[in-house]
């Protein structure tokens, strides 16, 4: 039985800018992102049919001990005054709503002090059963990828209705390197959205010949000290140059799968003895056939 982790964040914002910004509560509040976000759970339920399922949130979206160790980590995000992730002002007032909503449903809500969703996800696929399906707009998630365990990703970079169903042959195919090497090939390339630079001079191609050729990045760097066959002398003196950077990249760029999680139940929410709560939300917050399709999807 499926365990389904949703970066709720990559869900909202997708929702945010997917759903008309004519969709409003009677008293005018914006309510585009949490239609959208239900309705994309609920499509979600009814494909993958989880019996476990958890709504997963930054605690820190630039957690400390990564910007300790790489102070330009999204920093490229920061607003110009330099102190929060700009969100767009009509989405912000919906989030408190769309948590009340989740929370009426009883589909948990996790997000830990200092870590970001990605970590909470990982954590949770470390330590739960498989099938795991992990829901993301995100690629940083790939890592996690694990066909023995059954762990994979449902990348939404498409959307919902093409959707792509990430395996392990999926990564291969996409970045041709072994599939399980993803975090290694995105240490050499780097991330843009994240502020990640990778090492200087190498792109892509050059990323994914070194995860062709080894595991991790000691060997890397043994490689290119040691004159590596498959490393030419122009791309073992850039690995050598950006020898600072990979010290610290590994931890910057995989995601923690020991974060300390909250003892929730994350089993399927049970059929409320009275829905009444729930329409009553959904009649003042103006959410109409949304609410009506995940309590469908959810068998209530």
């Amino acid at each position: 039985m499926t365990l389904m982790l949703l970066d709720s964040a990559s869900l909202w914002y997708r929702a945010y800018y997917g759903m008309p910004d004519t969709l409003v509560a009677p008293d005018g509040t914006p309510v585009n992102a949490i239609r959208g976000y239900i309705d994309m759970t609920a499509r979600l339920i009814s494909i993958y049919k989880p019996d476990r399922l958890v709504a997963c949130l930054d605690g820190d979206w630039r957690p400390s001990w990564r910007v300790e160790l790489f102070p330009e980590y999204k920093a490229n995000r920061l607003e110009a005054e330099g102190e929060e992730e700009e969100e767009p002002e009509t989405l912000t007032p919906q989030i408190p709503i769309l948590l009340d909503l989740l929370d009426l449903f009883g589909i948990p809500v996790v997000g830990v002090d200092d870590y970001e969703a990605d970590d909470v996800m990982a954590t949770y696929a470390e330590m739960e059963k498989g099938p795991i399906r992990i829901v993301t707009g995100d690629r940083d998630l790939f890592q996690m990828v694990d066909d023995k365990r059954d762990i994979k990703v449902v990348y939404l970079a498409k959307g919902i209705s093409q959707h792509d169903l990430v395996d392990l042959k999926y990564v291969s195919d996409r970045y041709q390197i072994p599939g399980e090497r993803y975090a290694l090939f995105a240490m050499f390339r780097g991330d843009p959205s994240d502020g990640l630079p990778g090492v200087r001079g190498i792109g892509e191609k050059g990323a994914a010949l070194i995860a062709n050729n080894f595991a991790n990045v000691d060997d890397v760097l043994a490689g290119a000290h040691g004159a590596h066959e498959s490393l030419s002398p122009a791309l073992a003196k850039k690995i050598i140059a950006g020898s600072d950077y990979l010290k610290i990249a590994p931890t910057v760029v995989q995601v923690a799968r020991n974060v300390s999680l909250p003892r929730v139940d994350i089993s399927m929410p049970k059929t409320p003895k009275d829905l009444s709560q729930i329409y009553q939300f959904k009649e003042r917050h103006g959410l109409g056939a949304s609410v009506d399709r995940l309590i469908s999807a959810l068998g209530w």
